[in-house]
């Protein structure tokens, strides 16, 4: 028998799917509160020994949580290639303005303290504020356009045409999504603030900018579910489902349904209501946490917000990876555009090899560097990069 014959097809793709979304919820977890740290800059600090606090309570460890961006990406290329083409493509010049703020951020961490000069200083604050919250918003923005369906088409070659624009994806509730995205990493940040700094000036701000935060996420992401129930159309197959067919997307049919068709997921499988329930009593949890400054009952309960709310939207879509809004038969799905049975193998047996050690010197890391940052310390500048 031929080795990677022993997985079918079919749970191979489940696999990647649920691989795809446990990647991108990391990287969320962990990178995000880099970027609600970051969000936070210029407001929980006053001045320049306290910005100094934020920056080092996320230097050290910032780089590192890239990593679960660059699987994520990694990993839908090669296992979901049409996926990857149609959204690299479609959100070209969204990609660019993410990575313009993930771009300028090491460069803010590096270059902020060349020149003590509090305007210089200052104008790197703010590129850190921007590096945190343009890609918090734009990642919202195309998740919250995912769920609407994009505007694109196949040729029967297979060619990708995209008929939308920029602007395009700056709708309504595209931007709801992206004010989801940026309340919850701002919660995030605060937690993780509250978590790494001494209880003093910047930790009192960080709990009451996160206390409005984790409000205003569930608040947002209440009002999204609500326009998706009433007013966001969903999609659905029509045809046969050939679950280990050819990726093809052009051989099903799919047509646009009314507002609440995402919905039906949950009332199919009831194990999946846990995504948006986390959602919602993480940002709870994380609220009270902040209140009565339980750190790490705080971290984990946003950690666990950030993990359901993303995880919603793939389970609200699913088997739907992205709906064509002008073409609905050509909408990608788990089942219809994938790699090969052989390539989803071999990918697989990587990751099961490689993410462990991946997770065992990222948890190394944490340990290593687990503490507070110590304002003293830097005041004295002994022992801190920034």
């Amino acid at each position: 028998m031929i080795l990677h014959q022993l997985v079918d097809y079919e749970s191979l793709r489940l696999i990647w799917w649920a691989l795809i979304g446990l990647l991108l919820a990391s990287y969320a977890i962990t990178d995000g509160f880099d970027l609600g740290a970051g969000m936070l800059l210029p407001f929980a600090g006053r001045d320049d020994v306290e910005r100094r606090v934020i920056i080092n309570s996320i230097g050290p460890v910032w780089e590192g949580n890239q990593v679960w961006l660059i699987l994520g990406g990694g990993a839908i290329f090669a296992a979901w290639p049409q996926l990857y083409a149609v959204a690299f493509s479609g959100f070209y010049l969204a990609m660019l303005a993410i990575l313009a703020g993930l771009i300028l951020r090491p460069v803010a961490f590096k270059f902020r303290s060349k020149r003590d000069d509090p305007r210089w200083r200052a104008r790197w604050d703010w590129v850190l504020f921007f590096s945190g919250f343009v890609p918090a918003l734009i990642f919202g923005v195309a998740l919250g356009n995912a769920l609407q369906g994009v505007p694109f088409r196949l040729a029967p070659d297979m060619r990708i045409f995209y008929d939308g624009s920029f602007l395009g994806l700056l709708n309504p509730f595209g931007l709801l999504c992206g004010g989801v995205s940026v309340a919850m990493l701002v919660m995030h940040g605060s937690a993780w603030l509250q978590l790494k700094t001494q209880q003093g000036p910047v930790a009192q701000r960080a709990r009451r900018y996160g206390s409005v935060a984790a409000l205003l996420t569930i608040v947002l992401y209440g009002l999204a579910g609500v326009l998706l129930w009433s007013y966001v159309g969903g999609y659905r197959i029509t045809s046969a489902i050939d679950m280990g067919g050819p990726s093809n997307p052009l051989l099903k049919t799919v047509e646009a349904h009314d507002a609440g068709a995402w919905f039906s997921n949950y009332a199919t499988h009831a194990w999946t209501l846990a995504a948006p329930v986390a959602g919602f009593a993480g940002a709870l949890g994380a609220l009270l946490g902040l209140r009565l400054r339980r750190e790490i009952f705080t971290l984990l309960c946003s950690a666990l917000s950030v993990a359901g709310i993303v995880l919603s939207v793939g389970a609200s879509m699913f088997p739907f990876l992205l709906p064509s809004s002008i073409d609905p038969h050509a909408s990608l799905t788990v089942w219809d555009s994938s790699s090969s049975h052989l390539t989803l193998f071999i990918m697989l047996v990587v990751t099961v090899i490689f993410v462990p050690i991946i997770v065992a010197y990222t948890s190394w890391v944490y340990h290593v560097l687990w503490g507070k940052v110590d304002e003293q310390a830097i005041r004295n500048e002994s022992g801190h990069a920034y």
